[in-house]
């Protein structure tokens, strides 16, 4: 699946905003949930939202959507 340019200058912005707040709350919640839980389901949530946040930010920057790419239609 080649990663050719599917989304518009809006929908890089919508996934540049949201993955920005994804990977900020998930390094906010690992610092300070986290490490002072110790508990595999805070880790997880934290770890899931960094990688959340870290992807969206690929997305913008590339203009490539996953979901797009699979041939869903999104309405961004």
């Amino acid at each position: 699946m080649p990663m050719s340019c599917n989304i518009d200058a809006r929908g890089k912005a919508i996934r540049l905003t949201y993955g920005c707040i994804f990977l900020l709350t998930g390094i906010a919640l690992l610092f300070f949930w986290a490490i002072a839980a110790q508990t595999i389901w805070a880790w997880l949530i934290s770890i899931g939202l960094i990688v959340a946040g870290a992807f969206a930010i690929f997305e913008a920057r590339t203009g490539w959507c996953i979901v797009r790419a699979m041939g869903f239609k999104t309405s961004v």
